[in-house]
């Protein structure tokens, strides 16, 4: 059974071939990423032969590795690293492929994410490492609060709904992941005025993708400002955050560290907690 469409699949292509060329100038929350993937790709005491940048944007991520695929799901961006356009969960990819995969800033936008992560694990060789970062549920938790209070009693879904950190280990299991580790990290941006705010979202094709999405209309999009200008501090900036969820997982392999079978501790936890004696 395939799960329901949430994200409109052409839309995004469009937003992301729109943004192409200008993204160097809305790419901070990106860059935030990266720098968080490769703190934690610098801790991994091994190399990487075949390595796949998955949502690639610019190709700004670097990475390690003898042959490095760019994919994107957008035309221009894929055209530009000289990649492949594809989708995260329809990955092109055979079984084994790579030894190392990315993903910077894409994984939020995905109709099937325990889907797109099975494909990614199958794409990996076993032992082979998964790094991941995208928005998580704490994101613009400001912009979600003044567009319900703008629209009154009947708000639409306008912001995107998001995996929560307490999920995205459970998908990294589900999705048959070794030593799966869940993360994250907030990035606070303190914005002179909603427009900035919008402006920022769409440079970085980050505005609503949802199929049912409906415009907001001008008296809405006013009142939104408004309430979103009462929040401003002494000064006269409101506070925004972005939630970044940072996901770690490793292909199945024999020779992996295993977790001690049930029953096998020789020390009691209730004794191993007791105090000693002098």
């Amino acid at each position: 059974m395939q799960p329901p469409e949430i994200f409109h699949r052409a839309a995004r292509r469009l937003r992301r071939d729109r943004i192409a060329n200008r993204f160097a100038e809305a790419n901070f929350l990106r860059q935030f990423m990266i720098e968080g993937l490769s703190e934690r790709l610098d801790a991994v005491t091994r190399e990487f032969n075949d390595v796949l940048d998955l949502g690639c944007f610019d190709a700004g991520l670097p990475l390690p590795g003898t042959r490095i695929v760019r994919a994107d799901p957008g035309f221009a961006f894929a055209r530009a690293a000289g990649g492949v356009q594809c989708d995260e969960d329809r990955l092109p990819f055979a079984d084994g492929s790579f030894d190392l995969i990315v993903s910077a800033g894409t994984l939020d936008q995905v109709n099937d994410l325990p889907g797109a992560l099975s494909l990614i694990r199958r794409a990996l060789r076993p032992d082979g490492l998964f790094l991941a970062a995208f928005t998580g549920g704490a994101t613009l938790a400001t912009l979600r609060a003044t567009l319900m209070e703008a629209e009154g009693d009947r708000p639409a879904a306008r912001v995107h709904p998001q995996v929560k950190l307490q999920s995205a280990g459970d998908l990294l299991m589900r999705a048959g992941f070794a030593l799966p580790v869940a993360d994250a990290e907030t990035l606070n941006v303190r914005y002179a005025g909603f427009g900035r705010l919008i402006e920022d979202l769409r440079g970085m094709a980050g505005t609503s993708l949802l199929v049912d999405r409906a415009p907001l209309s001008r008296a809405a999009f006013v009142e939104a400002a408004t309430r979103f200008s009462e929040r401003a501090d002494d000064g006269g900036r409101v506070a925004e955050q972005y939630e970044v969820i940072y996901l770690t997982g490793w292909a199945p392999s024999s020779d992996q560290p295993k977790p001690a079978r049930r029953g096998s501790a020789t020390v009691s936890l209730a004794e191993a907690l007791r105090p000693k004696r002098d």
